[in-house]
């Protein structure tokens, strides 16, 4: 008989065996439990950054532009009397914009003069010092300063921190279940980490004011409680159920 009828009717008949075969049983799907752990880590500010608007109004653009330009080389020197880094002081960003109003008898917008914007952000490493930065920029003629945002050199060690914590938050969520149940937690079968929030502030800017008050009452500059930063993450694990 030739190979190839021979090579032919050999797979013919596994084919046929294999189709004789009644199917296994199907597979289970393995057992877990998934839980959600999350862990907060509290750590001292050590920075922050204060962003501050300077803003002028004239009829005449260049006077606008001096107004502003006035403001600003007041704030610079109060920063260097405090003796923060020049490169720790950065201009963020310079308009100048026309200022119209509407007359009403001949239904048209009127150029009355122009607005001088200059807007800055210092970053501030030591904040024994931003109580009076900020009180100082006030006095400087500076418009608007935004709340100062807190943060830490370590925040990379305390996002592992509560990273931690919140592992071993799941771990425990998850063995409670199973001793409620009566099963026998396994071994890890999947984590993910959710990404670190930002720290949340510690201090309302009202308590900032409150504080400035009681720096111009007691004829010195305002002092600044920074309190504590809090870092908080989450992580979803999958454990597995042992067999009994």
């Amino acid at each position: 008989m030739p190979r190839s009828v021979t090579s032919l009717l050999c797979f013919l008949l596994l084919a046929t065996t294999a189709q004789a075969q009644p199917p296994g049983p199907p597979m289970q799907p393995p057992r877990t439990i998934t839980v959600t752990g999350s862990g907060t880590v509290t750590g001292a500010p050590d920075k922050a950054q204060v962003r501050l608007t300077v803003q002028k109004a004239n009829p005449s653009m260049d006077k606008a532009r001096a107004d502003a330009l006035a403001v600003v080389q007041r704030f610079l020197a109060l920063t260097k009397k405090l003796g923060i880094p020049e490169d720790k002081v950065r201009t963020t960003s310079a308009m100048v914009n026309p200022d119209y109003r509407w007359d009403q008898p001949t239904s048209r917008q009127v150029l009355v003069g122009y607005v001088v914007q200059r807007e800055l952000e210092v970053e501030v490493t030591d904040l024994d010092k931003l109580g009076a930065l900020v009180e100082g920029a006030v006095d400087a003629g500076v418009n608007n300063v935004a709340p100062p945002v807190l943060d830490s050199t370590k925040r990379r060690e305390l996002n592992r921190r509560a990273l931690a914590a919140a592992a071993r938050d799941a771990e425990a969520s998850a063995r409670a279940i199973a001793d409620t149940l009566g099963v026998k937690l396994g071994s890890l079968r999947e984590l993910s980490a959710a990404g670190a929030a930002p720290p949340r502030p510690p201090v309302p800017m009202a308590m900032m004011k409150a504080a400035m008050a009681e720096g111009a009452d007691a004829g010195g500059a305002a002092s600044y409680a920074p309190g504590s930063l809090e870092f908080e993450t989450t992580v979803t694990a999958t454990f597995d159920i042992a067999a009994p």
